[in-house]
């Protein structure tokens, strides 16, 4: 298991942001506010958007002195405050060494510490298999699949709803 660390994101991320950020083979699993390709102007954006937020809730995830991908929580409002949303990705030189797994497993115990919910979620396409598996390791359950309802790339793609309670 690779040593990581998750902490906040800071303008020197920029460069290694960006080199990681730019792959298709991420962009495509991710929401359209993840561009591709992945620009300097859309990094500097992304750290300013990150470094405003108060608490901190969107975290780079750090090896050997890196940004090598990143993990956040967003709290929902109005009727679902009690919940919310987990992102995240990593870059493709680091995956399958168990390292999302534990970040979210982190970044979990953070939101139930740090925010008054109930639920944490994660919406993953229907498609990305390796997504699937890590948030079942990391203690998620499959509570929902929606059919064709997300739409990248000029194709519809399931969406699927995991989530992990506060006192499973």
């Amino acid at each position: 298991m690779m040593n990581f660390s998750l902490r906040p994101w800071q303008m020197e991320d920029l460069n290694s942001l960006v080199k990681y950020a730019n792959n298709n083979d991420i962009a495509k699993y991710m929401n359209d506010q993840f561009p591709h390709p992945y620009t300097i102007e859309s990094g500097k954006a992304f750290i300013q958007m990150t470094m405003k937020d108060s608490p901190v809730h969107i975290f780079a995830i750090e090896i050997n002195g890196q940004a090598v991908g990143g993990i956040g929580i967003h709290p929902q409002e109005g009727i679902q405050r009690k919940n919310a949303e987990l992102g995240y990705w990593l870059a493709q030189p680091f995956w399958g060494n168990g390292i999302i797994t534990k970040a979210i497993g982190q970044m979990t115990a953070f939101g139930f510490k740090n925010y008054d919910i109930n639920r944490i979620f994660a919406r993953p396409f229907g498609t990305n298999i390796a997504s699937r598996k890590v948030l079942e390791n990391a203690g998620f359950t499959l509570e929902a699949q929606f059919s064709k309802t997300f739409f990248k790339n000029g194709e519809y793609l399931d969406e699927l709803v995991y989530a992990v309670r506060r006192n499973a």
